[in-house]
């Protein structure tokens, strides 16, 4: 805390989107040095996958900066409101979730999220340690700090008004809960995605209404999967998970684009992206892949899975280890694509073989009905391999 500070901020702002505002940051910077007390910094996740991908570890990158600049980090588990779902980004309503899955999900964050923060600093909350515990009538309470008109104005639900599309009650009014996390921590400051921006406003607003300072907001952007499009998330299948196993993280990110590499370097890494940018794409990404994987798994991991890409792509070799698929000589391409788990789907099966991403020992596979009646090497795509036994 006793760095200059705009040297923290300088800090605090690489890979943000957004900031409301830098000025009142600077103001309780300031303060905190004043006072020597650390800043209060919230940060919410709702358990609804057991797993945390690369797309979650943006937000946790920038929790462990401010913990290495001396402030106070709220890891916030929202196994109350993990049970509603968050709307944000939502075209239609989520799946409802039990009590007990929730539980399971959030059982899982604290060993992952000890490979990027210092757990013995941390703050762990859950949020139903108050909303268990509230009664209707403090709940109605509560719904009048806030009105429908504001909540209407939330661009998904716009979207979804102009659609004929349903909001349903739970959704509307998770924005307030998520407010009142704020208030009952009374955070410094709370960061999320780009997606999430009305929420963490709606805490604000509700801090003030509680007659609090109001919370700094400071937003990262989403990144995107590996497919380049879509923000990462499970659901979409675009996800690199950070307890994957390494051979598989190091596949998964020399599959980017070259664009998108720069990004990942930019919000999951501390390197200097001018250096990065004259690095030639391969390179940068084979480096990239090893940070990564160092930091979820080991040094010696990423130098292997760094040695076996080299190995077979630059040395146009197999795989020393690889999955045995054993076959009685009458399924088709599509079957064993899909029953071994090289393809998720029949559909991805399908334009797996259509884009001529398939091979058989050596030679392009060019009709989806073709049966591997042989013994041999299959692959998919660059960098997946399946040996078939009759």
């Amino acid at each position: 805390m006793k760095m200059d500070i705009n040297k923290q901020l300088e800090i605090i702002k690489r890979g943000v989107a957004e900031l409301i505002s830098e000025d009142e940051l600077r103001k309780k910077l300031e303060q905190s040095i004043k006072v020597s007390k650390p800043l209060k910094i919230k940060a919410g996740f709702d358990p609804t996958a057991p797993d945390l991908h690369l797309g979650h570890t943006v937000l946790l990158r920038k929790l462990r900066q401010f913990q290495e600049l001396g402030h106070e980090v709220y890891f916030l588990i929202g196994d109350f409101t993990g049970r509603i779902g968050d709307p944000s980004g939502r075209s239609e309503i989520r799946k409802q979730l039990t009590k007990q899955e929730v539980a399971k999900n959030a059982k899982t964050y604290k060993k992952q999220v000890a490979k990027i923060l210092d757990i013995r600093k941390i703050k762990i909350v859950f949020n139903s340690k108050w909303f268990d515990r509230m009664k209707g009538l403090e709940f109605g309470k509560l719904l009048t700090y806030y009105t429908a008109n504001r909540l209407l104005e939330r661009e998904d639900f716009t979207q979804r008004r102009n659609n004929k599309k349903p909001i349903f009650m739970s959704e509307f009014i998770y924005p307030v809960l998520q407010g009142y996390d704020s208030v009952v921590l009374k955070a410094d400051v709370e960061i999320g995605g780009t997606d999430q921006i009305f929420n963490l406003l709606v805490g604000r607003d509700l801090q003030s209404s509680f007659s609090q300072p109001q919370q700094v907001v400071l937003t990262m952007p989403l990144l995107e999967g590996t497919d380049g499009v879509q923000k990462m998330s499970k659901s979409y299948g675009n996800y690199i998970g950070i307890n994957e196993p390494a051979k598989d993280i190091f596949g998964k990110i020399m599959s980017i684009s070259d664009e998108l590499m720069l990004k990942y370097y930019e919000l999951l890494t501390d390197e200097d992206l001018d250096s990065v940018k004259e690095m030639h794409p391969k390179e940068a990404k084979v480096k990239l892949a090893k940070i990564i994987i160092t930091q979820y798994h080991s040094q010696q991991a990423a130098e292997k899975e760094a040695e076996e890409f080299s190995r077979v792509f630059s040395q146009k070799e197999v795989p020393q280890d690889m999955p045995v698929f054993k076959t009685d000589g009458k399924k088709n391409i599509l079957v064993i694509l899909t029953e071994s788990k090289l393809a998720a789907s029949g559909n991805e099966a399908r334009r797996l073989v259509k884009q001529g991403a398939v091979s058989f020992n050596n030679a392009k596979v060019e009709k989806d009905d073709f049966v591997l009646n042989e013994a041999g090497i299959l692959k998919a795509g660059s960098r997946r391999f399946l040996k078939i036994e009759i």
